[in-house]
């Protein structure tokens, strides 16, 4: 029954019903009968994250699809626009979910990508939600350095000049 979404799986993702067709697939059908499924988001993940739709079908790839290549791939793309889908109203989302349920690597290259700019973000409608997040899963050191940047300070709590 997978193999008939084969050639119709970006227009699914995208289908307010058609959407959760594909979720469930990512959930329940053994990963390498959907390969094809997964492979059809390389390149795409971040247009996918900046969906209504598409940002949930990419969490469960995050979630539920365990191949490193597919995770680096997807990990990559991510980190690319990290800043910007920390902005979007739908990337925002796929952003919290990877510091809320992604590796300790994963959550401290986001972390690094956004360090400088924590202040503007914690500022921000929806990039305020990923900034609490990384207060919430970052290391203790990580979570030290965003205050530090927030309070406008360096290590020593010494103020910036």
């Amino acid at each position: 029954m997978v193999t008939e979404l084969d050639g119709q799986i970006m227009r699914c993702v995208r289908d307010q019903n058609g959407n959760h067709v594909i979720q469930k697939c990512i959930e329940c059908v053994p990963e390498g009968e959907i390969r094809f499924i997964v492979s059809t988001f390389y390149d795409q993940v971040v247009t996918l994250s900046t969906h209504p739709y598409g940002c949930r079908v990419i969490q469960r790839v995050l979630e539920y699809c365990h191949d490193p290549k597919t995770q680096q791939i997807m990990m990559d793309e991510i980190l690319q626009c990290v800043c910007m889908l920390a902005q979007d109203q739908y990337g925002n989302y796929v952003v919290q979910h990877v510091l809320e349920h992604g590796k300790p690597e994963e959550r401290s290259a986001i972390i690094k990508e956004l360090t400088g700019q924590i202040v503007q973000m914690s500022q921000q409608k929806f990039a305020s939600n990923v900034i609490e997040k990384c207060l919430c899963f970052g290391t203790a050191a990580e979570r030290q350095a965003i205050v530090n940047e927030m309070i406008g300070s360096t290590d020593d709590n010494e103020p910036l000049q």
